[in-house]
């Protein structure tokens, strides 16, 4: 993130993605510039706004984590039509832009490429999802489990990072928790009738998936209660 001084002991590392497609303002490049810096319960936060586009936003990350050494690293987007924040549990190793004929922001489309030749089809978040999203529940923020990341640079981002983390063997937890739409962006014609979520609640419910992560060393093993997702 430009303009903004680091601080000297990262604990969380927060990355969101600047506006891409039909999206003018991204709420995760909102959140994460709102909470660079904050300390929750001793620890800090550096936020870190990334290209929306792919390799390149998994070479930004896999640097960052080089320089600060993160025990967390939360990586946040947005998912338009969604009502709810979401946290993701799985990613795959499959790019496929194009079905949505969506660019990434340097023009490239993905068509069937994997992330990384030859890896796992798929990894898993590390993150204490269930006790992340029953605690972002407990302060009233609408929240649920997602197994559908899609196929596009989030995914695409979640993936690489995973990857780097298990074949590097790093003591980092991490994943990926989408966010819905602002609403500036769902009252635009092209968005009209699309659920949002104000960038207050956003940032209150990423505090709320970080203080569970700090207070839960291993996930809960209590069920959820969900609605398909998009």
């Amino acid at each position: 993130m430009t303009d903004l001084e680091y601080p000297r002991v990262v604990k969380v590392l927060l990355t969101g993605f600047e506006a891409f497609g039909t999206t003018p303002v991204n709420p995760a490049q909102r959140v994460a510039e709102r909470l660079h810096g904050e300390i929750v319960n001793g620890v800090e936060i550096v936020g870190l706004v990334l290209p929306n586009v792919f390799f390149l936003s998994i070479e930004r990350v896999t640097g960052a984590i080089e320089s600060f050494h993160p025990q967390c690293v939360i990586m946040l987007g947005e998912y338009g039509g969604r009502s709810m924040i979401t946290v993701e549990r799985i990613c795959q190793n499959y790019n496929d832009s194009a079905r949505y004929e969506l660019a990434d922001n340097s023009g490239a489309m993905l068509n069937g490429v994997p992330t990384i030749p030859g890896g796992p089809v798929a990894y898993h978040s590390t993150l204490p999802i269930r006790a992340m999203v029953r605690t972002m529940r407990a302060a009233g923020i609408p929240s649920d489990i997602s197994d559908a990341p899609g196929t596009n640079v989030c995914n695409h981002l979640m993936y690489g990072v995973l990857h780097h983390i298990a074949t590097n063997r790093l003591p980092i937890r991490a994943g990926w928790i989408h966010l819905p739409h602002l609403p500036e962006t769902a009252a635009r014609d092209d968005h009209i009738g699309a659920p949002s979520m104000s960038e207050e609640t956003a940032v209150a419910g990423v505090l709320a998936g970080i203080r569970a992560w700090l207070e839960n060393p291993q996930d809960v093993d209590i069920p959820v209660k969900s609605r398909w997702q998009i």
